[in-house]
């Protein structure tokens, strides 16, 4: 599914028009980018955590030059599903 197809059926299921429940994922997205680049997490119960992970300093290697490379200590974004949302897609998941 598509950002496209998720405010579809948003619109379709709550009667919002189209436009208003873009701009409030859009925002939502954007406020979840900006916390997250400030190192604080967010926790949405029921649902889930967009959390930072550190990634320690670590020393890697250019293959074709055939270099070691300092990878610098860095954080990325990470998700971890809540335990019920966890276990209603165990329920509900179809194999494609």
């Amino acid at each position: 599914m598509r950002k496209a197809d998720l405010v579809n059926q948003i619109s379709e299921k709550t009667g919002i028009p189209k436009v208003d429940v873009l701009m409030t994922l859009e925002t939502a997205f954007r406020e979840i980018k900006e916390s997250l680049s400030k190192g604080e997490n967010i926790y949405i119960r029921g649902f889930g955590s967009f959390i930072t992970k550190r990634r320690a300093a670590k020393i890697g290697r250019n293959i074709k030059k055939n270099v070691a490379v300092h990878i610098p200590e860095h954080f990325i974004p990470a998700f971890k599903p809540a335990k019920e949302f966890v276990a209603d897609v165990k329920k509900t998941a179809v194999a494609e």
